[in-house]
């Protein structure tokens, strides 16, 4: 026990002689019943962890510790989220480069000294990849010095990355697995597409934003013969997308607007362009919604889509994938008007068709600018556009009831913490409008293991894909050549070409409790830890990750791929808004790690209630240091009294403590198996701050006597104190525990009531009492602005409790230096059971 006991350095001695004694360690040759396994989110490598990670993890490590300490042997590996969007951002800035697949691969590239992010070089897929894995590899190395430092207390021997050879492997069989059973299948479709980043988007990475923009009343011409039907020249439209003029198909209204029924079934030309265009009916057209009938265009919304796809609509696309006018027209649509517009951005098409729209005199009026929700990428900064592309999907009850069914039962059968969350789920499952789209026109994922023949021509034969066997897997299609072939054979007629796309993210992820516990690779290690008992997550990626990995698990095993899911909420910025990277509003958590220790960061996200959205709080965070010093001091003041003789606990104030520290367990235990950390953590604070400020000074006068009642009450609420603390402030509780303990705090049992028998079974009312009237007499005399060692003359106590404070008389007047005590107590027909204590102090002579 050192002299000074301090925080400072705790976290660099003990994260060192955990992992060299192998503290944390799985032990996998235990039966499934007696491990806990965990699918510990993996974290996007793409730059820097912020204090919201540190947050939500350590609520996952809380419950790690309490499982170990109940006898599980835990599973708790950590996995790296290294492919994707965030990975090839952060990699283009940083060296400056962009990815081309056209050119050829460059052993010899070096990235640019002084990178110039608006001049990035471009560099073959290969090149790219390579400078991808070299930088995850750096930031993974700095995620696991800060995650160790923090005092995660994860088996870093089984650490995976969700782009390594096993998790490619793993997405891959998944994926043939899909395809084999119909699940999977490739579709030619239109498909939200950021026009930045140049792929395809699924629903569930959806936002909506509020976005400016403007309605146009614009006039459509009608026939003579419609005009004999009461309309004039035209029929007037309004919409916020003029440049979508020659996509248009047809105009729809409501079957029930009378306005526009002697329409339906005849044709009007387009303004500027002169396309027939036909008249219809739908009953998603909104009749008080502008002028209550709309274009439908190939395409501008999803409403289009579903307007197009019922009404068997045909379809011309001027959209290309880099968001500008295509070169050349669609088909019907002249190529004079039309060729003013190819090329241009929508933007700038946007204002050239105002222009003709304004000679031609089909603009009534000028524009009225307005905002509007508008659907994004949620990583993107422009609005999504809708192009025609052949995509690759995963069946989730979109479009299958039954499916759908299932997936919901499901949700009913999986443990949530808290209980509210599963509404997020349902809600999300019950408004899907399609399948799970998981194919991305990105570099540095997953590839589809697919192939296709060319026929005579050279052309694809997309309905005949080539797949490679299990045993081959993991494949790159781009440099692998499929069963049969010769690379040779690459791109040339009755050969074959590579599907170019990979897999989104979460179509990896879908697979992490697969992918860490050794899925088709470790049988035995997956027998053991699968299905696994917990999924820790935040709530917004409910409908994604969680989701996913229901639908997998469903298809794939029948079953749920964990037992419960513990959700934690958002950490708010001080204006109530959610810290994000995009937002700049982060906090980084290494500063604060140096300045107030990890005990006092990890007591602050404990702090935040399950499922609960938390604000960033430094004064939360000094209240944990403040915690964990006076653990440090009063841990060397009961260890400062030898026990000596049997160590029986025989004084009443004694075996109330005791009897109070047993309930505390018991409510400790039933919370964290509740997976309320935090109930947890509140009991055992309360009761330590009472035993320090309360106890530990009633009892200090028999202890440096020798007392072996208080001595030994001391020691054993010390003992249950520290493995009670110990998923929460895991650095300070091991630093005591071996003071006097052998082994490890995280390895030792969690405490039950019988570790405090059997002199648990006073009355935990004694310490109250006792309590209360030594807080009153230290409030007199701060009052009075005399020192807490004071001598009160005379100290009258009454009330119906007065009579436990007989029980430990003799320890008040010695706390509180009281010469005479007296006890007034009503007779006990009179007495108020609930009423307060009354208490006297006479203080000096």
């Amino acid at each position: 026990m050192p002299e000074k006991p301090a925080l400072d350095g705790l976290e660099a001695v003990w994260v060192e002689r955990w992992e060299a004694g192998g503290v944390y360690r799985f032990d996998r040759t235990r039966s499934r019943d007696e491990i806990y396994s965990i699918d510990t989110p993996p974290p996007t490598v793409s730059g820097s962890l912020h204090v919201g990670h540190v947050f939500s993890y350590t609520h996952t490590d809380t419950i790690a510790r309490f499982q170990r300490m109940r006898g599980r042997e835990v599973f708790y590996p950590m996995g790296w989220d290294d492919n994707g969007l965030p990975t090839e951002r952060r990699v283009q800035n940083h060296f400056g480069v962009r990815c081309d697949p056209s050119m050829p691969y460059d052993p010899e590239f070096v990235p640019p000294d002084r990178p110039d992010p608006k001049r990035q070089v471009p560099i073959s897929r290969r090149n790219f990849i390579e400078l991808c894995e070299r930088l995850t590899a750096e930031d993974e190395k700095a995620f696991e010095e800060l995650w160790r430092r923090l005092g995660l207390s994860v088996d870093w021997s089984m650490t995976y990355a969700t782009i390594d050879d096993g998790a490619r492997a793993a997405s891959q069989r998944g994926f043939l697995r899909n395809l084999a059973r119909g699940e999977a299948y490739v579709s030619e479709a239109p498909t939200l597409w950021d026009v930045t980043f140049r792929t395809a988007v699924a629903q569930a990475e959806l936002e909506d934003r509020e976005w400016p923009g403007a309605f146009h009343r614009i006039g459509f011409d009608l026939s003579p013969g419609q005009r004999d039907r009461g309309f004039g020249d035209r029929v007037w439209i309004e919409t916020t997308r003029p440049e979508l003029i020659p996509a248009c198909v047809a105009l729809v209204a409501h079957p029930d607007d009378e306005r526009y029924r002697p329409l339906f079934g005849t044709t009007v030309r387009t303004p500027v362009f002169g396309v027939e265009v036909p008249v219809v009916a739908h009953h998603l057209a909104e009749p008080d919604k502008g002028s209550g009938i709309a274009m439908i265009c190939t395409f501008g919304d999803v409403t289009d889509v579903t307007w197009w796809r019922e009404l068997d609509l045909p379809t011309r696309p001027i959209i290309g994938w880099d968001g500008r006018l295509l070169p050349e027209p669609p088909q019907g649509v002249p190529a004079e008007p039309y060729g003013e517009l190819a090329g241009r951005t929508v933007h700038g098409a946007r204002e050239r068709v105002v222009e003709m729209l304004r000679e031609s005199g089909h603009l009534d009026g000028e524009p009225r600018p307005i905002r509007r929700p508008v659907k994004f990428y949620e990583k993107g900064d422009r609005p999504l556009e809708i192009v025609t592309t052949r995509q690759w999907y995963i069946r989730n009850g979109g479009r299958d009831a039954g499916l759908r069914a299932a997936l919901l039962d499901r949700g009913r059968e999986l443990v949530w913490h808290p209980p509210h969350m599963r509404v997020r789920y349902e809600n999300w499952v019950e408004g899907l409008a399609g399948d799970w789209l998981i194919s991305r026109q990105r570099f540095f994922g997953v590839p589809i293991p697919v192939w296709y023949p060319l026929d005579a021509e050279g052309e694809p034969v997309y309905e005949a894909p080539i797949t490679p066997p299990e045993s081959a897997l993991p494949v790159d299609p781009s440099s692998d050549t499929p069963p049969g072939f010769t690379e040779d054979m690459r791109g040339k007629p009755l050969g074959f070409v590579a599907d170019p796309d990979v897999m989104d993210t979460w179509a990896t992820s879908s697979l992490s409790p697969q992918i860490a516990g050794g899925w088709e690779r470790d049988d035995d290690l997956f027998r053991r830890v699968f299905p696994m008992d917990l999924r820790p997550q935040a709530h917004e990626i409910i409908r994604t990750w969680l989701f996913s990995t229901v639908v997998r698990a469903h298809l794939e095993h029948g079953g749920l791929p964990w037992r419960h899911a513990a959700i934690s909420g958002w950490i708010l910025d001080p204006d109530r808004k959610k810290m994000s990277k995009s937002k700049g509003n982060v906090v980084t958590p290494v500063s604060l790690l140096e300045e107030y220790g990890s005990d006092a960061v990890r007591y602050w996200a404990a702090s935040g209630r399950p499922g609960t959205d938390t604000a960033f709080d430094t004064g939360q965070i000094k209240i944990g240091r403040r915690l964990a010093i006076k653990i440090l001091n009063a841990s060397k003041f009961v260890l400062g009294f030898e026990p000596s003789g049997t160590p029986e606990v025989t004084e009443p104030v004694d075996r109330s403590m005791l009897a109070a520290l047993r309930a505390v367990v018991g409510e400790a235990t039933e919370a964290f198996e509740g997976y309320d950390y935090t109930r947890a953590l509140e009991r055992t604070e309360r009761f330590f701050w009472a035993f320090c400020d309360d106890y530990v000074e009633l009892v200090k006068a028999r202890a440096y006597n020798g007392d072996p009642s208080a001595v030994a009450a001391l020691r054993q609420a010390l003992d249950v104190l520290l493995r009670l603390f110990a998923p929460f402030l895991p650095f300070v509780t091991e630093e005591v525990w071996s003071w006097w303990r052998a082994g490890s705090v995280h390895r030792a049992a969690w405490p039950s009531p019988d570790d405090l028998a059997p002199g648990a079974d006073g009355d935990p009312a004694v310490l109250d009492a006792v309590g209360e009237v030594l807080r009153q007499v230290r409030r007199a005399k701060s009052e009075a602005r005399l020192s807490m060692r004071a001598e009160v003359s005379r100290l009258v106590v009454s009330g119906a409790q007065a009579g436990l404070v007989r029980q430990a008389q003799d320890d008040l007047c010695a706390a509180g230096n009281v010469e005479e005590f007296v006890l007034e107590a009503p007779a006990e027909a009179a007495a108020d059971a609930d009423a307060p204590l009354t208490v006297t102090a006479t203080l000096g002579a």
